[in-house]
């Protein structure tokens, strides 16, 4: 009887645990989308807060935001990565660098954009 009991608890234990850990993974990969473009998205906006800290010390040491040509010119940054480009707005006072989606998969952020403020936005 004691071992039914253990037997049942540990299924318990078992059974919240999946339904825990399935309830992050849909978090961390939206519906309909792939790990992998899970994974692009993150590098993504690994890419845009670097981008986002290199226009920041360069406008500590020249002024003035780059541009991303001048960027990587220095070779303080990446062109793009997978299915995303990179494009800048640069201002005198602020900039904002954009991370736009060309590729075929419906359910992956379209448009990541990062500003002087270093607030990411997803559309």
């Amino acid at each position: 009887m004691g071992r039914l009991f253990g037997f049942v608890g540990l299924m318990i234990v078992v059974g919240v645990g999946a339904y825990i850990y399935i309830g992050q993974v849909r978090t961390i990969t939206p519906q309909g989308s792939s790990p992998t473009a899970a994974i692009a998205v993150t590098a993504v906006r690994n890419d845009l807060m670097a981008i986002a800290n290199a226009e920041r010390h360069f406008f500590a040491s020249n002024g003035k935001y780059a541009t991303l040509n001048e960027l990587r010119a220095n070779s303080a940054i990446t062109s793009g990565r997978g299915d995303y480009n990179y494009s800048a707005e640069i201002l005198d006072s602020n900039f904002t660098i954009t991370a736009v989606y060309s590729g075929t998969d419906p359910h992956a952020p379209k448009r990541i954009s990062v500003n002087d403020a270093m607030e990411i936005k997803t559309e």
